[in-house]
């Protein structure tokens, strides 16, 4: 199937690797221009390079932090400068830290709204002129499952993600006139840094090994294993393209059948 993103615009946040570097990586194969950022200059260089020699398409790597408003809007100017348009948004930026409720202070709270919400929110407004000049646009927010299902030791995530969710909806109805569409996709459990760190987490709190932790998480998946980064991205590259035309306003989940809501 031809996804149709062939010299499409695309700007993928916290893509030096993990969810977002699949995501890039999907769009290039497609034949999408692709602009990256991530705090880390070295492994953005690097992700950037494999890229383009893995599917000989254009990347922009931008050193950026998704937690710094100034950073977000300088990397949307430098990925129009560089490619003269941006058609396609792709927002991510991790997760807050695991923990309960007694383990964060005010402090915390206002770091991962930041981080978690604001970071989007900051996104969308830095590249709508663009996707309204198009007449045509895609905005794709990486969320979680935790969504549809909170998951132990999240509280900041459990609570804070869904303002993403209501942000997009509503945004779905706004930009609908002006061919932009609006989606969140939540991966479940998909093999990444932050599954890592969410492993280690609950190993401590259970008093197992990291890999024990991960092969329970695992378990605990319909599919009978964890999720592989390139699954995810292929999604996120279909709800990205002239294929998905008649699809907003959806949360689509990536788990391999892990959440058991029926809404």
């Amino acid at each position: 199937m031809d996804l149709g993103l062939k010299d499409k615009v695309a700007l993928v946040t916290a893509s030096s690797k993990g969810l977002g570097w699949a995501c890039a990586l999907a769009l290039a194969r497609e034949g999408a221009k692709v602009a990256i950022c991530a705090r880390d200059g070295k492994a953005l260089k690097a992700a950037a390079d494999e890229i383009v020699m893995t599917t000989g398409s254009e990347v922009l790597a931008v050193p950026s932090d998704m937690a710094n408003s100034r950073d977000i809007q300088q990397v949307v100017k430098e990925t129009v400068k560089h490619f003269g348009k941006l058609q396609i948004l792709v927002t991510n930026a991790g997760g807050p830290p695991a923990g309960n409720f007694t383990d964060f202070e005010d402090r915390q709270w206002q770091e991962a709204l930041n981080l978690t919400l604001m970071s989007t929110v900051r996104l969308i407004r830095a590249a709508l002129p663009y996707m309204q000049q198009e007449g045509w646009g895609r905005i794709i927010n990486i969320t979680s499952m935790s969504v549809k299902e909170p998951l132990d030791n999240l509280i900041l995530s459990n609570s804070i993600r869904p303002a993403v969710h209501g942000l997009a909806k509503t945004l779905s109805q706004e930009l609908a006139p002006y061919g932009i569409t609006v989606n969140n996709v939540m991966p479940g459990t998909i093999q990444t840094d932050r599954i890592e760190q969410l492993a280690q987490a609950r190993a401590q709190k259970n008093e197992q090994s990291v890999a024990e932790a991960i092969a329970a998480m695992g378990q605990a998946v319909p599919l009978g294993r964890v999720g592989q980064p390139e699954e995810f991205g292929a999604v996120v590259a279909f709800l990205a393209s002239e294929r998905a035309s008649y699809i907003t306003g959806v949360s689509l989940p990536v788990d391999g059948g892990r959440i058991k809501g029926t809404f």
